[in-house]
Parts: C-alpha cells; structure tokens; sequence
C-alpha cells in the first residue's frame, strides 16, 4: 500500500510541478525550525543550566525563557531585513 501511495504522489508530483515546489517548501521550513530549536536548546540549556539535576532552579528557567526570546526575536529580525533585502533585489 504504502509503494503505492508513494508511486501515485510521485506521479502527481510530476503532473504539477507546484505541488513539488509547495512540498519542498514545506520540508525546508520543517528543516530550518528543527535546526533553530536544536541551536536555540543546546545554547540556551549550556549557557544557563550549570549543574543539571531532577529539576530547573527558578533562576534557570527564567535565564531560559530570556535565552530563548533572544533567539526569536534575532531570527525575526534578521528573516525581516532579508525579506526586505530580496524584495528590494537586493539578495
């Protein structure tokens, strides 16, 4: 079943070549956010929880929260001046 699941989205696929376009898109966000939370974790977690244990110090998890709202708002803003950058043609 699954073989020819596959077959016929290949051949869809092939047919419209939007959809491929729309799927790799797709995969590629997924790829990115993946990779930004893994960077955003191991970071964050480094830099702020210095002596791992069965629980989070009250300290930690706000170094954490502050950590990662760091991350994010970076990522806007760099993701806005590249939008604005390609729009302009500039990239």
């Amino acid at each position: 079943r699954i073989a020819t699941t596959r077959r016929r989205d290949a051949m869809a696929h092939e047919q419209n070549p939007e959809a491929v376009m729309h799927q790799v898109k797709a995969e590629l966000a997924n790829a990115y956010a993946q990779e930004f939370f893994t960077t955003v974790r191991d970071k964050c977690f480094q830099k702020c929880v210095t002596k791992p244990g069965g629980s989070m110090s009250s300290g930690e998890a706000t170094c954490l929260s502050r950590c990662t709202d760091r991350y994010v708002e970076a990522t806007k803003m760099i993701s806005h001046v590249v939008l604005q950058a390609y729009s302009k043609g500039g990239v």
